[in-house]
Formats: C-alpha cells, sequence, structure tokens
C-alpha cells in the first residue's frame, strides 16, 4: 500500500497584502486618532472660553463616529451590552474606595490643604461643577475618547500591554494644559512647591505622572470589566468628590 504525502500549497499572496492592507489601515486609525485629540486639546485650553466647554465632547463623540464607520465594535468600545453588570460592579467598588479615601484625606489636619482649590470654594459652585460640569465636559468624553476611541483602537494593535503604556503615556500628556495653573490655585500646592516658574513646572510634571498613572488604573479597569462604566465612575470619583471635599474643607475653614 502506497503512502500519498501531501504536500500544503503556499498561501496566495494577496493574503499577504489584505493583512499588511489591514495593518496599515489600524495604525492609520491610532494616528488620526492621537491628531484629533492633540488638536482638539489645543483648540480647548488655547482659543475661547466657549471652545473649552464644547470642543472636548464634541471631538468625543466624533470619534466614537469615526471608529465605528472603521469597523470597531461597541464591545470593543467599552459600550456593549454584555459588560454593564460587570463596569457597574467595579464602578460601586471604586466610588466607595475613592470616597472613603478622599474623606480621610480632607479630615487629616497635614492633608486638608491639598483640598484647598480655588475653583471650587463654594458649596453650590462645587456641587454645580461635581454633578454637571465635571461628568458632561470632562469625565465622559476624556473616557470616550482615552479608554473608548483610543483604547480600541490599540488594543487591536498592541494588546493591553501597549494600551497600557502608550494610552497612560497619552492621558497624562493630555493635561499639561489644565495643570498650568495647579500650584498657583491650590493652597497646599502652593506651600509645597512655592510659585513662580518653578512651582509651574513642579506642578505640570506632579500632573503629568499623577493623571498617567490614574490613565493605567483607568485602562486596567477597562480592561477588567469590559465596560467604560467603571472608568467613568473611578473619574468622576476622584474629580466630582474631590470638588465637594474641596468646598467642605473652604467652608469648614472659614
Amino acid at each position: 500500500m502506497s503512502e500519498i504525502s501531501a504536500v500544503a500549497a503556499p498561501p496566495h499572496p494577496s493574503i499577504g497584502h489584505l493583512s499588511a492592507l489591514h495593518h496599515y489601515r489600524i495604525y492609520v486609525d491610532i494616528g488620526v486618532v492621537v491628531v484629533v485629540l492633540a488638536l482638539t486639546n489645543l483648540i480647548a485650553h488655547f482659543t475661547t472660553p466657549w471652545a473649552n466647554i464644547v470642543t472636548v465632547p464634541v471631538a468625543a463623540v466624533l470619534l466614537v463616529a469615526l471608529v465605528r464607520s472603521r469597523g470597531l465594535g461597541w464591545a470593543e468600545l467599552g459600550l456593549g451590552r454584555e459588560h454593564w453588570k460587570s463596569g457597574a460592579g467595579y464602578a460601586l467598588a471604586a466610588v466607595a474606595l475613592v470616597g472613603t479615601v478622599i474623606a480621610i484625606g480632607a479630615a487629616l489636619p497635614w492633608t486638608r490643604p491639598m483640598f484647598m482649590n480655588d475653583h471650587y470654594a463654594t458649596i453650590s459652585g462645587a456641587l454645580v461643577a461635581s454633578m454637571i460640569i465635571i461628568p458632561l465636559q470632562t469625565v465622559i468624553p476624556e473616557e470616550l475618547a482615552f479608554r473608548g476611541v483610543l483604547h480600541g483602537a490599540m488594543n487591536r494593535a498592541w494588546g493591553f500591554r501597549g494600551v497600557a503604556a502608550v494610552g497612560s503615556l497619552l492621558f497624562g500628556m493630555w493635561h499639561i494644559a489644565t495643570s498650568m495653573g495647579l500650584t498657583s490655585s491650590n493652597v497646599g500646592f502652593t506651600r509645597l512647591f512655592g510659585g513662580g516658574i518653578g512651582g509651574l513646572i513642579a506642578g505640570v510634571v506632579l500632573a503629568v505622572v499623577a493623571t498617567g498613572a490614574a490613565g493605567f488604573v483607568f485602562t486596567w479597569l477597562r480592561g477588567r470589566s469590559g465596560s467604560l462604566i467603571a472608568p467613568i465612575a473611578l473619574h468622576w470619583s476622584l474629580n466630582g468628590l474631590g470638588a465637594l471635599a474641596a468646598a467642605t474643607v473652604w467652608h469648614l475653614s472659614t
């Protein structure tokens, strides 16, 4: 009985070309998203006050529409309904943890000055900021853009490690413009770093490192839960509960 050996046919050249084209499109998508985010940041912080209000939310919605048209699914964007339950569970845990830490920090005399931010010197202003401005102008748009669009696009190219490294770095750099007045508007940071150019640089470096680290945690929550609900909740608790704590500290100190 003769044995017939089958020789596998070499892959058709068009398969390799299609694969290369697919990878090229992925990198183009990432590049477009990064460029749009950079331009959005510049327009929002270096043009008019109205631009600061609407630019980031509008850009986030447009980026979602763009990558959806390029083939990213709702689950890849962290918006799939199948992950709502796990996202909500992680969200509750994150808010409870941050709320506890903020309460302790605001109560301790040596950390309390860090909460004395001039932007939130009144209870009414902090309530409006934490419940309306921060969620709609900052938290939800940034999470849609970074943990939604950018995460989904980069995950196709580099996987979670690439998303965590590059995405966290970009998120830290995103906050350079907003951190330029950090030491001048915060009593605790002014005492710690001083004023002038040295204080400005220290504030920017601190903000980039801190927000980059926060971006890594947001990314981990996004990957762990599969949903944007968890990083949105953590992001809001850091900003929104922080604003309420700042107003409370100011109120008790005057």
